[in-house]
């Protein structure tokens, strides 16, 4: 069927629609996928010529009639594009005149007239493929344009989003243009009790997140004991809608499942695509429950025995941050230490769980790296945007432990209730779009993994971003010198200077290097997540100073004012390589949005993490041979390829662990039904 066609089919089923779970795709229809891809299309695809005419013909009518004669127009609209053709498809008219309505509305509503290639990517979207769109090119609208087509056709529309003030932020500015066409809206966070979100999740167009999505889908799936069939959903509705308030669901001695909070998988689109589909694809959601009390005395003492360890005789570390393994010498020494333990320290394989976790809690994770302690609680770090991580926590020991190793009380155990991973939920939707300003590097991966294209809209405008180049150093103390430099001659020539860094502590530490040489500047890191979108858009004056952890996917345009776009606009300044090219690009992509002027540079160091971690000692010894003296510079030819390197290295392990990742959840579909307490 065709992607229209599911269009319409998600509009058609009604509630509690989704895709089977049996559909998910055995390891020879992920290769036809990744053949499939290479004889894709990059480009996006322009509007049929019988679509484009229509459009044009129709918005031209549209734009002489007045308000209340457009609005009469609405449900006209709205009947032919539910009238199936033999193909189960609209005809090129009635898509015409869907997206000139809502193009004109926006107009009407908004103030903005969508520009072509917004047009484009919305249609690419409803086409159920993925669109590239570089920074500043109005994901917002385009979004908005496409789930109100989708939303005329009947389709129930998720549009995920960054956080929850996005997700507020997009749903009430779009309002006024979702009323104008008849649609309701909503949207969802995490300050919602139940009976709220169940009336804003059977809303026509729903804004949330992908997390609090993605829970609601699993207390439904804890509630409903593994029955998602629509056709015994819809059936126990109709039952309860009979009975009448007050009667015993499913009747009297019956026992049945809830109804869900979550109505239907119908139609998604996820702004920021590849950072959900592909770089949070690999964490699990899980959906937690208390497990008991926690014995903190135990926890406590395993912790100060850890402190009596001696690496090499009794433990190591795993490579690339992988854990920490006791040796036969440190079980002997763990054992001898707690003689005839109990509880939780009994057997005593429990006991050594617990010291590997008491170890790495102290010497793997690391405060304003890992993690941050805010009000007295310890809160994970995403690594990805450097903003805390709502809700997210360790599993195991290594939570209590953390909040040992930070003086607190150690928080009580917790048990899995149900989770999911991205990968497996997101092909459950009938139809699934969305957007990036970075995809294309991945464009093989979501078709295997989603069964999606990847398409790259034009820019509206030509891009006038100058690219600086990179510069590698010998160590950190030179870059940050160097870095440190670049900012206050760029300040001084009054141009706004957005400084991007890969852990609170490197923020941290060049704020500090800052405000030591009187340099004004702001903050913006885990710590300050609250008012971000403050200081996101003050980022953009004449002259100010940013400097952020990675600002990848927090979907907020840095708008230059006059004064910055007379002086070059909007200089960008990377002091690392991510583990991927995509997030390198996120940043730089915030410099010379829709045809702004601005300029970008990158300053490397051999200690870099991503170096440390994916490059052999002797290679960055022999590239530091090489440095020049004083200003510790290293020649590009040196120090450049072993950051492409180490990138690549870093790509393809993680691909790598995706796939397997893919692969197990495969099996276990294969192997197990759909319920029981977990997914």
């Amino acid at each position: 069927m065709s992607s229209h066609g599911l269009l319409l089919r998600s509009a058609a089923l009604g509630d509690f629609p989704q895709r089977s779970v049996e559909a998910d795709s055995p390891a020879l229809v992920g290769a036809w996928r990744a053949l499939r891809s290479r004889f894709t299309r990059r480009t996006a695809d322009a509007l049929p010529a019988c679509v484009a005419q229509a459009l044009a013909q129709t918005h031209k009518r549209f734009d002489a009639f007045d308000t209340p004669h457009l609005t009469q127009e609405v449900p006209l609209v709205r009947s032919r594009l539910r009238q199936r053709s033999a193909s189960a498809e609209p005809s090129p008219q009635a898509w015409g005149d869907a997206l000139a309505l809502a193009s004109t509305t926006m107009q009407r509503t908004l103030g903005m007239v969508p520009y072509p290639t917004q047009v484009q990517a919305a249609w690419s979207m409803l086409r159920g493929h993925l669109v590239e769109m570089a920074t500043g090119e109005g994901k917002t609208l385009t979004a908005a344009l496409a789930a109100a087509v989708a939303g005329l056709c009947g389709a129930p529309v998720h549009v995920l989003t960054a956080n929850d003030y996005l997700v507020r932020r997009d749903r009430e500015s779009l309002a006024p243009f979702f009323d104008a066409l008849g649609l309701s809206s909503a949207c969802v966070t995490a300050s919602l009790t139940r009976e709220q979100r169940a009336t804003a999740w059977r809303q026509a167009i729903v804004y949330a997140t992908a997390r609090e999505l993605v829970f609601d889908y699993l207390r439904d799936h804890l509630a409903l004991r593994g029955e998602r069939d629509p056709r015994v959903l819809r059936a126990q509705a109709l039952a309860d809608d009979e009975a009448g308030p007050g009667s015993a669901p499913g009747g009297p001695g019956r026992a049945r499942p809830a109804i869900p909070v979550l109505p239907s998988l119908g139609f998604c689109l996820v702004d920021e695509a590849d950072s959900i589909l592909l770089d949070e694809a690999v964490v699990p959601l899980i959906l937690a429950a208390p497990a008991g009390a926690i014995d903190a005395s135990a926890y406590r003492k395993v912790y100060a025995l850890s402190h009596s360890l001696q690496r090499q005789r009794d433990y190591t570390l795993l490579p690339a941050g992988g854990g920490v393994r006791l040796s036969d010498a440190g079980r002997e020494r763990v054992g001898a230490a707690l003689p005839g333990a109990k509880g939780v320290l009994s057997p005593p394989r429990r006991a050594c769980e617990l010291v590997q976790a008491a170890l790495a809690a102290r010497l793997l994770y690391r405060r304003d790296r890992e993690y941050v302690v805010v009000e007295g609680k310890v809160q994970l770090i995403d690594d990805l945007t450097g903003r805390i991580a709502d809700g997210r926590q360790w599993q195991g020991a290594l939570q209590p432990m953390v909040e040992l190793k930070e003086g607190l009380e150690p928080s009580p155990p917790t048990a899995t209730a149900a989770q999911i991973t991205y990968q497996r939920f997101f092909p459950r939707y009938l139809h699934l779009g969305g957007m990036s300003g970075t995809l294309l590097e991945a464009r093989h991966e979501l078709r295997v993994a989603y069964d999606t294209a990847v398409k790259q809209v034009p820019l509206a405008r030509a891009s006038r971003r100058v690219h600086l180049g990179e510069r590698c150093f010998i160590d950190a103390a030179h870059k940050w010198a160097a870095v440190l430099e670049s900012v206050r001659a760029h300040a001084a020539a009054g141009r706004p200077v957005l400084v991007g860094t890969d852990s609170v502590a490197d923020s941290a530490h060049l704020s500090a290097l800052l405000a030591n040489v009187g340099l004004a500047h702001q903050l913006l890191n885990a710590v300050q997540d609250a008012d971000e979108a403050q200081r996101i858009a003050r980022a953009g004056c004449a002259g100010m100073v940013t400097v952020a952890t990675n600002i990848a996917g927090r979907g907020t345009d840095i708008k230059l004012d006059a004064a910055a776009a007379a002086q070059g606009g909007l200089h960008v300044i990377a002091t690392m390589r991510n583990r991927s090219r995509r997030i390198d690009r996120q940043l730089i992509g915030r410099a010379a949005r829709h045809g702004d002027p601005g300029s970008a540079q990158v300053f490397l160091a051999l200690d870099d993490a991503l170096l440390a971690k994916g490059v052999p000692a002797f290679m960055r010894r022999a590239a530091a041979v090489l440095a020049r003296r004083g200003d510790g510079r290293v020649p590009a030819c040196c120090g450049l390829p072993l950051f492409a390197l180490a990138q690549r290295a870093a790509e393809w392990a993680d691909r790598r662990r995706r796939r397997d990742l893919r692969h197990a959840d495969q099996d276990h579909a294969q192997r197990y039904a759909f319920s029981g307490a977990t997914e």
